[in-house]
């Protein structure tokens, strides 16, 4: 399924679309520093295609872009986390990600 994801601030939520047909979304809200992940929808015609998790992924790219942190009510997105725990670092509360480059010994 081809998807078109954006940012529709003005509802606060991204959505996810395959042609003009809504597929999903995910809703958030936005603090100083930090984006609180409400809830995930994947319409009914859009389950088991992946719509979930590239909302996911998106909505975490974008936090990561723009250097907030995340809180995550929605039980879906938390378990998504937990399979990517290359995005844990994006959770409020967490320590920020380093670089991977060992440091060279003096």
């Amino acid at each position: 399924m081809d998807l078109v994801l954006t940012d529709v601030a003005t509802a606060s939520r991204f959505e996810a679309r395959a042609g003009e047909e809504l597929a999903g979304y995910l809703e958030y809200q936005l603090a100083d520093g930090l984006m609180v992940v409400m809830h995930t929808e994947v319409l009914p015609a859009s389950e088991g295609q992946g719509v979930g998790g590239a909302l996911a992924r998106h909505a975490l790219d974008d936090i990561r872009r723009r250097d907030v942190k995340v809180l995550v009510v929605c039980p879906f997105v938390r378990g998504w986390i937990e399979r990517h725990p290359d995005y844990a670092d994006l959770l409020y509360g967490s320590a920020p990600r380093t670089g991977n480059a060992a440091t060279p010994e003096e």
